[in-house]
């Protein structure tokens, strides 16, 4: 039953030029994947990368609405209230990660429509690809802290690669801050390529009536530019980067974060005052044990970055900590009452444990880091 459904929901073609195209098909869950949607998607790939007819492939929606809101959380969420050592925790994070290394390493153009809503494992799916559309449309976010779990999917490794050192991604992590301009996608790297959405049908008709040449890149790159379009914004992240970085530096904690966008919220500049309320706000929604633990791990990825004798320095090696840092996170009890608060009774009301930052026991945060032991850590 579940496969079948995932034969609906995930969509794959190859054209007689050879693009092969996945659709996801699932407008009414906004796309959101479930673990035979991901096992669906990755063989798909796993195929298309070994055969010689394909020269790229193009993601896309079925819908305007979303690319992808992320995992399908609450089914997950059910299975842990009914039995906390359910198989299909591990099932779920491996298939997600194992994809998101897929994607990042795949040696054939792979070209993401990010149009919609993007958030959570729909960042996973495209952030981690090498050509990166983004339209007006797009909405972004990483609102993992406010359902008692932690910003994963490798957002971390593309925050250390922005500017900032690591600080954006912090703040976009810890508040579950929406991205909705182009012009801020493209700034921390989300995007590659703004194309407004109206000329989406276009690019997508050229890419299938492309003659590939034997530097599909080549080509792929080509075409992009011809579609490509500057923001018609500035960056606000970057007018606001001095701020966040003495907000969300790496050297930050959680608790000291707090201090500082309280003094921010008193600047006599009221833009400032204004994205410091803001981000208040957003950290206020988040479970304390849950910004503790994102902040310790962005703050780790990020002084990693750049240094190559560091696992986490690359994507797999933060896959692979994140791995461990999910099945922990994702068992605690925080996990299914953010959402109960959330998405289930929806009265935003969730009993975090613990329930300030000040009760947040750090050895129990820094225990969440640890090995999971040989045949249990991801094999990637």
């Amino acid at each position: 039953m579940a496969a079948a459904a995932a034969e609906e929901f995930v969509k794959g073609r190859v054209f007689p030029n050879g693009v092969a195209v996945i659709t996801l098909d699932r407008p009414k869950a906004l796309n959101a994947m479930n673990l035979e949607m991901d096992l669906r998607y990755k063989a798909f790939l796993d195929d298309w990368e070994t055969n010689p007819n394909v020269k790229c492939v193009l993601v896309e929606s079925s819908s305007s609405r979303a690319f992808s809101a992320g995992m399908d959380i609450k089914g997950v969420a059910a299975e842990i209230q009914k039995d906390k050592s359910t198989s299909l925790v591990q099932k779920v994070f491996t298939a997600e990660y194992s994809l998101i290394c897929k994607i990042h390493e795949y040696a054939k153009p792979y070209i993401c429509l990010m149009d919609g809503v993007t958030m959570g494992f729909g960042i996973g799916l495209s952030g981690h690809g090498r050509y990166r559309i983004i339209t007006e449309r797009t909405l972004m976010a990483m609102p993992e802290n406010a359902i008692g779990l932690f910003p994963d999917v490798g957002f971390a490794y593309i925050g250390a690669k922005a500017p900032g050192g690591g600080a954006v991604g912090a703040y976009l992590g810890m508040t579950g801050k929406r991205i909705s301009s182009p012009a801020d996608a493209l700034f921390i790297g989300l995007g590659t390529h703004y194309v407004p959405s109206g000329d989406l049908g276009s690019l997508k008709e050229s890419l299938l009536s492309a003659n590939f040449t034997a530097d599909p890149h080549k080509d792929v790159e080509s075409l992009l530019t011809g579609y490509k379009k500057e923001p018609e914004s500035v960056p606000q992240l970057e007018k606001r980067l001095p701020d966040i970085i003495s907000s969300f530096g790496a050297d930050k904690s959680a608790a000291e974060s707090v201090e500082e966008l309280k003094k921010c919220s008193q600047s006599g500049d009221t833009e400032v005052a204004e994205w410091a309320n803001d981000a208040l706000a957003g950290l206020k929604k988040g479970a304390p044990f849950s910004l503790c633990l994102t902040q310790k791990h962005f703050s780790r990825v990020a002084s990693s970055y750049g240094n190559n004798e560091n696992h986490l320095s690359k994507l797999v090696g933060v896959m692979k900590l994140e791995y461990r840092i999910a099945l922990r996170s994702s068992v605690r009890d925080d996990f299914v009452e953010g959402v109960r608060a959330v998405l289930v009774d929806k009265d935003q009301n969730p009993k975090w444990n613990p329930a300030t930052l000040e009760d947040v026991n750090m050895d129990e945060v820094e225990s969440i880091f640890e090995p999971l032991g040989a045949d249990a850590e991801l094999n990637v």
